[in-house]
């Protein structure tokens, strides 16, 4: 009794608490990175940490083994307090191979925690990472703190009872590799064995070997002769409002707001796409929802999918599209036929990094202007755009509500960090949701298609075959008294003044421009869209508790964007706008309000850091000090 209590002090000196954490997972793309991740995500929320995550895919469908261009990551940040992002610094890196460990190992903090597995660090691996020599003999890694495990030779030995092949029983690495890190963070594996039981409760020799490597990582870490400075972390649970809570991804919530806002607005929905990454997994989301009144086409391209997705709205249920930057560009022409023809139609952009097949799997915000201009002709429509992952169900809801009550197309940005990153989300009542039914017009005295909301300025929405209301509309110009077709010069200036005042109006029926973190006016303020909301966030609270006067606006309505927007950025002395492009939204605010906004621009395929903006908040700050401001 006295050793086993020694035994346990010797443990309790070993802990270390943290306010937050950022853990990386890296491996070849067959190590099963994503899912030791998912798996310590999961067992994280249910701990009671925020957090944030983002899976980081190699492009290649299956890379060669040992390759640096393979290896397949997923970082998790977490914490007891406000977490935004997925981290900028890593505290803890596992790397099950030498490509791993060099892809990575420049993110990683002085002193960092490296648990390697020192069985993959052959010399043919070396040789595919480029090194001359192994880092865990040669000294390189001496500035961290290195956790050495022959990770092949321990879950060999776990899972040597269940009869596996070599090669099978090398699979459930990923398995020893979790226990050993559900430990170094004291995290619940029951959830993991119950997921494991279920997945493979058709092959329980694969669910029991797989159960029985994760227990002996962890295991391992409770009784190994532990290297120095190696400690288990406590994180404290995060305050958080009551309610019932899920991890959720961009993607997952996409799915969801656009289920919600079919709901809501008691209408159909068809949802038409073609495969492409990373745009893909909604498609297979929607499809596992047909409980709902969703019904899903997988088209033989992107001209069709769209097509697909008009020719339902013209039916008079809710066609939807989604894609990547390549194929929006495809479906730019039936865009603008549902814009010209005046149906409702949400188009999903889940933007990756370009131009042509780019970066696929890598994250970017370069379609901006491809979402406002990319039409011929005059084409307006709606773009808004989702700033987190828990945001794109309400963006998504609020897209379905705009395209059925202004008749138009509804631009939907998202991207490859938002559709992949998970947070927690605490789902909503169900009768908090708003409502917006839609109904479809039914009264065959006099009519014609051109008949118009006088509030809105949308035309009406008649489901063909009605009696009485059967009609023709389409791409040519029609004209505004009849809806026939019309060539006249005058009623095609009518019609595309109309078109465009259609939209402008929309602008009085979305909410005024608010300041996110800070102050109504001031010395600067950091203007975001889209996905760089996390790393704005953090970097303005950071700058706020150094006395700095910042502030944090974040636009979710692109176009029209909120009628206050350019009174509210006049207040400040100076405007700085980070994107993940070269420059888009900036021309935008400068053109519309003549404000000498400062971009910081990054294309990397990755999504900004905190320190970026902080730095760029400094670098601006210290130059206003310098000359003086408005205020």
């Amino acid at each position: 009794m006295e050793l086993a209590e020694e035994k346990l002090d010797e443990h309790h000196l070993d802990e270390k608490e943290v306010i937050d954490v950022v853990v990386r997972f890296a491996g070849d793309s067959g190590d099963g990175m994503q899912l030791t991740g998912t798996n310590f995500t999961q067992a994280t929320a249910l701990y009671g940490n925020d957090l944030s995550t983002f899976p980081d895919f190699p492009a290649e469908i299956r890379a060669p083994v040992g390759a640096t261009f393979g290896v397949s990551a997923f970082q998790i940040y977490f914490g007891a307090e406000d977490v935004t992002t997925a981290g900028d610094a890593i505290d803890v890196l596992v790397a099950m191979n030498p490509a791993a460990l060099v892809t990575n190992l420049g993110n990683l903090i002085d002193g960092g925690l490296i648990i390697v597995d020192s069985g993959a660090f052959t010399a043919k691996n070396l040789a595919k990472a480029k090194y001359e020599s192994n880092p865990l003999e040669d000294g390189s890694l001496d500035g961290y703190r290195v956790f050495s495990i022959d990770i092949h030779k321990q879950v060999l030995a776990a899972v040597e009872s269940f009869g596996l092949s070599h090669k099978d029983a090398l699979r459930c690495k990923n398995m020893w590799t979790l226990g050993l890190v559900m430990w170094l963070f004291d995290r619940d594996r029951s959830t993991t064995i119950d997921n494991l039981k279920t997945k493979f409760a058709n092959k329980p020799e694969i669910a029991n070997s797989n159960i029985a490597a994760l227990n002996a990582g962890h295991a391992y870490g409770e009784t190994a002769e532990l290297p120095a400075g190696i400690h288990v972390y406590k994180v404290p649970k995060a305050k958080v409002a009551p309610g019932t809570y899920r991890n959720i991804t961009g993607t997952q919530a996409l799915a969801w707001g656009l289920i919600a806002g079919s709901e809501m607005a008691d209408i159909d929905l068809l949802f038409a796409s073609y495969p492409i990454t990373p745009a893909s997994n909604l498609l297979h989301e929607l499809a596992n929802r047909k409980e709902f009144r969703v019904n899903t086409f997988q088209a033989e391209d992107e001209i069709a999918a769209v097509c697909a997705a008009v020719g339902a709205s013209f039916a008079g249920s809710l066609g939807i599209t989604s894609s990547a930057g390549p194929g929006i560009a495809l479906k730019a022409e039936g865009i603008a036929l549902a814009a010209a023809s005046e149906l409702p139609l949400v188009v999903v952009n889940t933007q990756r990094g370009g131009p042509s097949t780019g970066l696929p799997t890598k994250t970017e915000q370069s379609d901006f202007n491809m979402a406002l201009f990319g039409r011929h002709g005059d084409t307006p429509i709606p773009v808004i755009a989702a700033s987190t992952s828990i945001d794109c169900f309400d963006v998504a809801m609020e897209a379905v509500r705009l395209s059925t009550k202004y008749m138009t197309p509804v631009m939907l940005l998202s991207d490859g960090y938002l559709a992949n990153a998970a947070e927690p989300w605490k789902i909503p009542a169900v009768d908090s949701l708003p409502t917006f039914s839609v109904t479809h017009y039914d009264d065959p005295t006099d009519f014609k298609p051109s008949i118009r909301s006088e509030e809105t300025l949308a035309r009406v929405w008649a489901k063909p075959g009605t009696p009485g209301m059967e009609h023709r509309i389409g791409g040519i110009e029609r004209s505004y008294d009849t809806g026939d077709i019309s060539y006249d010069p005058a009623n095609h200036q009518k019609m595309t003044d109309l078109r465009k005042a259609k939209v402008d109006g929309i602008a009085n029926d979305i909410p005024l421009q608010e300041v996110c973190y800070g102050n109504n006016s001031g010395k600067l303020a950091v203007v975001g869209w889209g996905s760089t909301f996390g790393a704005i966030h953090q970097a303005v609270k950071r700058a706020v508790s150094e006395g700095l006067d910042v502030s944090h606006i974040q636009v979710r309505y692109l176009a029209p964007m909120p009628r206050n927007l350019g009174e509210l950025l006049s207040n400040f002395d100076a405007v700085i706008i980070p994107e993940m492009n070269t420059g888009q939204f900036i021309r935008m605010i400068r053109s519309e309000f003549l404000i000498d906004a400062d971009g910081i621009n990054k294309v990397a395929g990755q999504p900004f850091k905190i320190g970026e903006i902080l730095a760029a908040i400094h670098e601006k700050y210290n130059e206003l000090g310098d000359r003086g401001g408005k205020s």
